[in-house]
């Protein structure tokens, strides 16, 4: 096969296919006498596994795995595809835990404020397991603002501040964006919109089965480059 015949069975670029050569994802191509690049069944198999673990694990790693399947067994391929599908699965779990968190805490209530009730930054960091520098940031940034008792007194988190902290807190970890918070988070502090929070934490959950399903055909175009066990 010619190179444009590869880009165009893989699905990439011409470009791409020479560049996916020198990094090593495809097998060196035999060259004819004139100099030309001749390539054959495994060099499109390759590109199509590559094309396929770079949507499930991304293009970094993808290039890995496919480096390692070239030299296997002499290799922690099978490793590395087991890293990958780990990190899907811990992504997954925390998911599941931030749609039971936001489900807890849309449905708590905030009554008259005691003052065990507020906390400082370093309270707050502690019982969200983060940094002080993070609160801070998600200070600047508008996220969650504390407020102060007196002009020059601590900044401190009340109620309503620190059920706005777990939210932020919980989105993060499930991959929203700080830039879509500022947008979101006034939305929730003004209604509630819960409703939001849920599409977001299932839009995530969507991302995570699709790039599953491509490290699945990933690893399955791989086996077909594989020898045969035993």
């Amino acid at each position: 096969m010619r190179t444009v015949d590869v880009a165009r069975h893989a699905g990439c670029s011409v470009q791409q296919v020479r560049n996916l050569e020198r990094d090593g994802v495809l097998p060196p191509a035999t060259r004819t006498g004139t100099g030309y690049r001749i390539y054959g069944e495994a060099h499109l198999r390759s590109a199509v596994a590559y094309r396929a673990l770079a949507a499930g694990a991304g293009p970094v790693e993808a290039k890995r795995i496919m480096r390692a399947a070239h030299a296997y067994p002499a290799s922690d391929l099978l490793a590395l595809l087991d890293a990958a599908h780990a990190r899907l699965d811990t992504e997954r779990r925390e998911l599941a835990l931030a749609r039971e968190a936001a489900a807890t805490i849309s449905g708590e209530s905030i009554g008259d404020v005691r003052p065990s009730d507020v906390m400082g930054v370093s309270e707050l960091a502690g019982a969200l397991g983060v940094r002080p520098s993070t609160l801070r940031h998600w200070d600047a940034e508008g996220l969650v603002v504390p407020r102060r008792t007196s002009p020059a007194g601590p900044r401190r988190y009340f109620p309503d501040d620190v059920r706005d902290a777990r939210i932020v807190h919980q989105l993060r970890m499930a991959g929203h964006r700080v830039a879509s918070l500022r947008a979101l988070m006034p939305e929730l502090r003004g209604s509630r919109r819960w409703d939001e929070v849920t599409a977001t934490l299932a839009a995530r959950d969507a991302s995570v089965d699709a790039r599953s399903r491509a490290l699945l055909d990933g690893a399955a175009a791989l086996g077909t480059l594989l020898p045969p066990v035993g």
